[in-house]
């Protein structure tokens, strides 16, 4: 029997790289990668080739630009048209070539700013989104779209995960680009290196969030993309086609600074700078249906951040600067 082929877009990233480590205990899967100077995903007539080239059995669509509040706000433009041109040319590419199975990869930011707590796959589309990163969540919401379409209309079998706050190995720890969990790990390491006093932290502390391993991420997508139909369509509907991954628990941000200041060993004071933008006030995700199909989260918050100072420590020479 011929090996599986299975193209991860994005391996370099922290989740595709995730999704790479967790296929591999697979047997039978060829796993396909290409970086970026080896294909520009935002070219379509060079992905459209490369598909037509490479011919893959199955799509992880990884691949996207990424980053926190801060990078939201200043990169508008570059977050809605990179993260639309990635999907539509690998959706389209993969249609086009005959694949019959692709997994989307997309964000909790798909829904309303002010959704119902826990916020269930059929908040979308039922109100505002939160400004800070409207136009991040507008192309993974089309990127949804796009799958559902492709499916209705050519009879595949696209699906969408919708993971809550990542964090891990190989994320990204820019200063000002990153995401919260990485910026602190970053921002305690060098106050405790420098012996600094102080370190500040954004917003009031009081927003609640959720976060899940990229480990876990990793495992889930690759569960949900090995259901059978049967079992994947019961738990799902036409127009309702996404799956949200989580661990079904929050946090505040303040309880998550103190413990990330506590793992990276940081004993000073933390200052909140309340002229920084705290984004949406709660974003916990109702994971119920994606239990109902035979998984759940296994990496506790704490264990998980240890896990990820670590690597940052292995690593933290690539971050200088």
């Amino acid at each position: 029997m011929a090996a599986l082929r299975i193209f991860v877009a994005g391996h370099k990233g922290m989740v595709g790289s995730a999704i790479v480590r967790q296929l591999k205990k697979h047997t039978n899967v060829e796993i396909l990668t290409a970086t970026r100077g080896e294909l520009n995903l935002l070219d379509q007539a060079a992905v459209h080739a490369w598909f037509k080239q490479q011919e893959p059995d199955q799509v992880y669509l990884a691949a996207a630009k990424v980053g926190g509040i801060h990078a939201n706000n200043e990169y508008p433009a570059e977050f809605i048209y990179e993260n639309l041109m990635i999907e539509a040319n690998i959706i389209n590419a993969a249609h086009q070539t005959g694949v019959q199975k692709l997994l989307f990869l997309g964000s909790s930011c798909i829904y309303p700013k002010h959704a119902e707590q826990p916020m269930r796959e059929d908040a979308l589309l039922t109100g505002t989104l939160e400004p800070t990163n409207e136009p991040y969540a507008i192309a993974k919401i089309a990127g949804i779209k796009l799958c559902e379409s492709y499916n209705r209309q050519y009879g595949h079998d696209y699906r969408s995960v919708m993971p809550t706050n990542l964090y891990g190995s190989n994320d990204n720890f820019h200063p000002e680009n990153s995401h919260v969990i990485p910026a602190l790990i970053r921002r305690f390491h060098e106050a405790k290196e420098a012996g600094a006093e102080q370190v500040a932290a954004w917003g009031t502390g009081s927003p609640m969030r959720e976060f899940l391993h990229v480990d876990d991420m990793a495992a889930a997508s690759v569960h949900v993309m090995q259901l059978d139909d049967a079992t994947y369509h019961a738990n799902t509907q036409p127009m309702l086609s996404h799956i949200n991954v989580g661990t079904g628990v929050d946090c505040t941000i303040k309880e998550l600074t103190e413990t990330v200041a506590s793992v990276v060993g940081f004993r000073g004071e933390i200052v909140w700078d309340t002229s920084k933008p705290d984004g949406a006030p709660r974003k916990l995700m109702d994971v119920s249906r994606l239990k109902a199909l035979g998984w759940q989260a296994s990496i506790k918050l704490e264990d998980g951040l240890r896990d990820t100072y670590q690597w940052f420590l292995e690593h933290q020479d690539n971050f200088r600067g």
